[in-house]
């Protein structure tokens, strides 16, 4: 069969902390690509210059591996003039897989997406953010023990651990502390969720006004102290098991708060939004990842496109740069964007500015 004639661009980082695709990921996506397409490559993108190299490149799509660029490297995520990719890329004409950096930027702080979450009417945790450096009192804390504890400006799992169920106040002193020490992040502390846990991966059909929304429930083995929640460490080691979600009702109610989720952060094509169900079973929002891993076998991504529709690696990767694609075409014009942004979320863009 020939190839398409596109240029394709996948673009990551050797930068500490800034890349979401890593090199291994980003070369399995290059390998897929060059099969279809006559130019795929991938592109690291460590400074402005690199960002502006690809720039005069002009690719007909970026596959989009990170969200930012700080302009001081030694702020990184906590550089408030730091550069959204899609934004810059997109202010050149050039189109992005996945979401756009008003979404990344909702994603990346988790404060600001459970409030948008809870603006749209849908359930997740009560929540309190204890800044970093300041003091924490008990006078603080109105929420029910037990808390759960974890950065509020990473993903991946990092910072959770062991001590990020806390029971006591004094637990909770000491958690805080090692996230700011650790970090230099805030703490998002949430009232815990006792129930199961799910991912759902979300995807858009390219020639269709529809999602195919993709379950999967995650159990991580048990502690020292008998608990299941998905620490850094069982990430890192893809040491949970995984399983589809039979139960009809449930699926459906897992189903549709995970698409709810998804577009209230105004995100578009494809990501992964986590679940947890409380104590009575009600799913409630924990948090969204636009840039999931695509490791074949290893990202939950993957594995719920796999269990779910049967849509195997290279298919997968290929849809998503198709629905880029379709944005790089007059024919674009004429369908509707899915899904449109919420009005509300113009009410969060100036809070995005300082994330």
């Amino acid at each position: 069969m020939a190839k398409i004639n596109q240029h394709i661009e996948i673009v990551t980082s050797t930068k500490r902390g800034l890349s979401s695709l890593g090199q291994a990921s980003a070369a399995a996506v290059q390998a897929v690509l060059a099969r279809r397409y006559v130019r795929a490559q991938v592109t690291i993108v460590n400074d402005l210059a690199d960002l502006d190299a690809l720039v005069a490149r002009r690719p007909d799509v970026v596959f989009l591996g990170m969200k930012f660029l700080p302009t001081n490297p030694g702020l990184g995520l906590h550089d408030p003039s730091k550069i959204w990719l899609n934004e810059y890329l997109d202010d050149a004409g050039i189109v992005c897989t996945g979401s756009d950096y008003r979404a990344h930027g909702l994603e990346l702080n988790k404060e600001l997406a459970k409030q948008r979450v809870l603006q749209a009417g849908l359930k997740t945790a009560r929540f309190y953010i204890t800044r970093a450096g300041e003091p924490l009192s008990q006078d603080d804390i109105l929420l029910a023990y037990p808390l759960f504890v974890k950065p509020s400006n990473r993903g991946g799992g990092l910072g959770v651990d062991t001590d990020s169920l806390v029971h006591t106040f004094t637990q909770l002193q000491s958690k805080v502390r090692a996230i700011a020490d650790r970090f230099g992040s805030d703490a998002l502390i949430e009232e815990y969720l006792p129930g199961r846990e799910f991912s759902v991966g979300i995807l858009r059909h390219a020639a269709a006004d529809e999602y195919q929304v993709m379950p999967l429930e995650l159990v991580a083995p048990e502690n020292d102290a008998g608990e299941r929640f998905l620490s850094a460490q069982i990430k890192s080691a893809d040491a949970e098991w995984h399983f589809a979600v039979t139960d009809r009702l449930l699926k459906a109610s897992i189903n549709t708060l995970a698409m709810d989720v998804f577009c209230a952060l105004g995100a578009r094509d494809y990501g992964r939004i986590d679940i947890r169900l409380d104590a009575a079973g009600v799913p409630h929002f924990l948090e969204a990842n636009l840039l999931p891993s695509l490791v074949e076998g290893y990202g939950n991504f993957p594995k719920t496109c796999l269990l779910n529709a049967g849509l195997q690696y290279e298919p997968m990767i290929l849809q998503i740069v198709e629905l880029a694609l379709l944005r790089n075409r007059a024919v674009v014009d004429d369908m509707p964007e899915i899904p449109a942004p919420s009005p509300l979320l113009g009410a969060f863009e100036t809070s995005l500015e300082a994330i």
